[in-house]
């Protein structure tokens, strides 16, 4: 289904909801588009959440659980489906079939409205609620459950000409509130900016908020919020009704969620303001009563999971996936398999769980589905997963746990059935560990290091528990939810130092057989091909080989739905994007970290023919160290990637090596980043012998002769390799007194990190004892050093707490612990 232009091409009731909505001046059609690209990455400098112990009786404190209104709506093609009977009928069965397993909220999505009181305050309908809302709302909180409605920000044309007193605000009215010159407040263009330098403008928004409260409404989804709903570039703004809003709310302690697509690089604005927030696009398919959501919409969640996780937490607020639509397998527009997998991607991100289905049908399976305990306690703990790795179609995502398990989410995104390891130093775990499958509430049995799920299916999933016995060693690292920051602390922004590697070309001949010695290129730019298996590519894409059009290694990956979009992350100071132009292709967008950088025409005309291996966008001078390129189609019939070029900051001093074997010598290079970071020199994957196939003198690498003799002729790469910080990302503070702290069950607890020349003491205190001041100072930068180590602890509960107390900066990287 071609996407694109789904807001001017959508169901009649939308249109009429939003002529409605500019008529009245609030409500108005929730978040209806394709999908499009959002800001991927957060900035360099953004802080991390961490997420602090769940205070059952504070608002937020744990993703809440409900259903909404919006997916039927959609489904059913009829706008004004909420009528009180519907709600009531919902409100009854999830008291029947729901509510005990914790689903409470029931949120009424948009046209629940059709015009204001005197005061410009929004109305229920009387045509959907003759009896009045608050009749509907007075049985929802009689089954014990809680009431929401919808809104969005600005203020309609209608209520500013209007000029209507305020409530509560003698002296204001609403022809004062609007900003000037008049601009646009929402995606839609319903309504007016509101000039919240006016405090008029808050006391109108305190007086909506007071008569939600009033009827006893207990959440609000604030939709069409900016920066994000396709618009990051500032054009619109709606933090500031955000922020109004939000002040409003919290005296009533209303839940307020906000939608959609939110930008990334805002997060801990939303987190300040706000307990969820949408993190894409509507996951409803628009595709009539054939369903109510796609695989499809399923799968583009992954990468936005990975992207947000860590920005969510009991302390912040939770990243929000839209309607947990896997009730009914005759509406979902799900296989059972991929319905479980959707179910268990909500609860190990620690996602809302709310329904959209009709819980008036739901079916046995849905029910199993969404009620099963240990599934919902995953979900309820409060602890987003994140991927090992996003460079393959079977992912293994994780969470530590504060008992140090981990909970493990396996997720076959391919096109084949498979077998799926799980590696226990992927989770940060060394030893043997007990294995509970969650679906299947039972105990599978204990391994050592590893155990394999087998026969995962197509767009299936495994849920586990992975507890180490006693004795295991557990790895946390900096960012991980089980630490707590005290002070002001930020992650990276230039402070970490990533693992790197750098091609050295050897080139061998034999000039006694008359061979020449060949010129090998530039060893900083690396050609990486649409096959890298650290390509992420989301939505559905294909692969040719084989076209003898001239492509690099004649093969390219394609894709032909909007929305379709590959991403990288490299280190470097520069990328190309190469690929063809052909009239069959059209505009893309690319994010680079995160920031929409350009809008870049690969369309060719025909009597042009085509451009094979075009360099479509490229970018120098980056600041040398990580960065992701994201690339998402917006327009024509298909979508190319050929290869990137990533250019490196060299880490060898030259860009190859010469070998004759008439004459072997041994060439010598020498490393520009300090060699005590050398991991090694590697072919194809394989690590060389040090001390036989080559040695370290310093910052002088020697190869020897006598390997290289055995290479071919021609060209060979060899990789060097160089360690990074753990994970490629530390914490770090500037203030003296600012720690960080990790309450432990073991034996034994061992602190790694980076030694550099900002750094000084750090103050080591044990169950609140200060036992040691290690100096973290060095010459050079060096990472993944051992700062402090201490065993024989008693067995039981521990404190470790580290405190900066000298240097410019203190870098926290991974901490241990031997679990007893």
């Amino acid at each position: 289904m071609n996407t694109q232009n789904r807001h001017a091409h959508g169901p009649r009731w939308l249109a009429a909801l939003a002529a409605g909505a500019l008529t009245l001046g609030f409500g108005a059609t929730s978040a209806y588009a394709a999908p499009q690209a959002e800001a991927s990455v957060p900035v360099a400098s953004a802080a991390t959440a961490v997420t602090a112990p769940a205070d059952d009786d504070q608002l937020g404190a744990r993703p809440y659980m409900g259903w909404s209104s919006y997916s039927m709506q959609v489904y059913s093609g009829n706008g004004k489906w909420i009528t009180a009977d519907q709600i009531i009928a919902q409100s009854d069965a999830m008291h029947e079939k729901l509510q005990p397993a914790g689903y409470e909220y029931i949120n009424i999505d948009a046209g629940w409205n059709d015009g204001v009181d005197e005061y410009g305050r929004p109305t229920p309908s009387a045509t959907l609620y003759p009896d009045g809302l608050q009749a509907v709302i007075d049985h929802i909180h009689g089954n014990g459950q809680k009431a929401g409605l919808y809104l969005i920000p600005g203020i309609s044309p209608q209520v500013y000409e209007a000029d209507l007193p305020i409530f509560g605000a003698p002296d204001c009215s609403t022809g004062d509130i609007v900003k000037q010159p008049i601009q646009q407040a929402d995606y839609w263009d319903i309504g007016y900016r509101i000039d919240f330098s006016n405090p008029c403008a808050q006391a109108y928004i305190d007086s909506i908020a007071d008569m939600l409260g009033q009827w006893g409404v207990d959440f609000l989804k604030f939709d069409s919020v900016t920066p994000g709903s396709g618009i990051g570039d500032l054009s619109l703004d709606a933090r500031d009704d955000v922020a109004a809003w939000s002040q409003a709310l919290k005296p009533h302690g209303i839940w307020f969620e906000l939608s959609w697509a939110l930008d990334i690089r805002y997060a801990d604005y939303w987190a300040e303001h706000a307990q969820g927030w949408r993190v894409e696009w509507d996951v409803e398919c628009y595709c009539g009563t054939e369903a109510l959501t796609t695989w499809e919409n399923i799968a583009r969640l992954f990468p936005r999971a990975a992207d947000w996780w860590r920005y969510a937490g009991a302390d912040r607020g939770w990243n929000d996936f839209d309607s947990l639509n896997v009730g009914n397998g005759a509406m979902d527009g799900l296989t059972r398999d991929e319905r479980r997998t959707a179910a268990t991607l909500w609860a190990v991100s620690a996602a809302p769980m709310y329904v959209g289905n009709d819980m008036t049908q739901l079916d046995d399976y849905g029910i199993s589905l969404l009620t099963n305990p240990e599934v919902i306690a995953v979900n309820q703990a409060g602890r987003p997963a994140h991927p090992v790795s996003m460079t393959t179609k079977q992912q293994t995502w994780y969470s530590m746990n504060p008992d140090g398990s981990a909970t493990v989410a396996l997720f076959n995104l391919g096109r084949t059935d498979a077998d799926m390891k799980v590696s226990f130093a992927d989770l940060g775990l060394q030893g043997s560990a007990k294995v509970r499958d969650l679906w299947a509430q039972k105990n599978i049995g204990s391994f050592d290091g590893e155990f394999t799920a087998e026969d995962v299916p197509v767009h299936g999933t495994r849920l586990f528990t992975v507890t180490p016995a006693k004795g295991a060693a557990v790895a946390l690292n900096d960012d991980d939810a089980r630490l707590s920051y005290d002070g002001a602390w930020s992650r990276n922004a230039g402070k970490e130092t990533l693992a790197a590697a750098q091609p050295l070309s050897v080139s061998v001949f034999d000039s006694s057989q008359g061979g020449a010695a060949p010129e090998p290129g530039s060893s900083n730019v690396v050609a990486v091909n649409d096959t890298d298996s650290a390509i992420a590519y989301s939505g559905n894409w294909g692969y040719s080989s084989g076209r003898g059009l001239g492509d690099h290694q004649d093969d390219v990956h394609y894709a032909e739905a909007d929305g379709a979009a590959f991403q990288y992350t490299f280190t470097g100071t520069g990328i190309d994007w190469v690929t063809e132009t052909h009239e069959s292709q059209g505009e893309a967008e690319v994010y680079l970290d995160g920031v929409l950088v350009a809008t870049v025409d690969t369309h060719l005309d025909p009597a042009q023919g085509r451009g094979v291996q075009q360099v479509v966008y490229s970018v120098r001078d980056l600041a040398d160290g990580g960065h992701t390129l994201r690339v998402v189609k917006k327009s024509g019939q298909f979508m190319l990637l050929d290869r990137l070029d990533v250019v490196q900051a060299s880490l060898v001093d030259v860009d190859g090596v010469v070998l004759d074997r008439a004459a072997a010598a041994d060439p010598t290079v020498h490393v520009l980043r300090d060699p005590g970071e050398l991991v090694g020199v590697y072919r194809d994957g394989a690590a060389l012998k040090k001390g036989t196939d080559y040695s370290v003198d310093g910052d002088a690498v020697t190869l020897s002769a006598a390997y290289l003799s055995t290479l071919p002729d021609g060209d060979t790469t060899l990789q060097f390799r160089f360690r990074g910080d753990l994970r490629d990302d530390v914490h770090w503070t500037a203030d003296d007194g600012a720690a960080v702290e990790l309450a432990f069950r073991g034996t034994a607890v061992t602190v790694t990190g980076p030694i550099a020349p900002d750094q000084g003491a750090v103050e080591v205190y044990l169950d609140g004892t200060l036992v040691d001041t290690v100096d973290v100072h060095g010459d050079a930068r060096l990472t993944q050093r051992e700062w402090f180590a201490k065993s024989g602890l008693g067995k039981g509960d521990h404190t470790l707490r580290l405190v900066k107390a000298g240097g410019d900066v203190l870098r926290v990287d991974a901490l241990s612990y031997v679990t007893g």
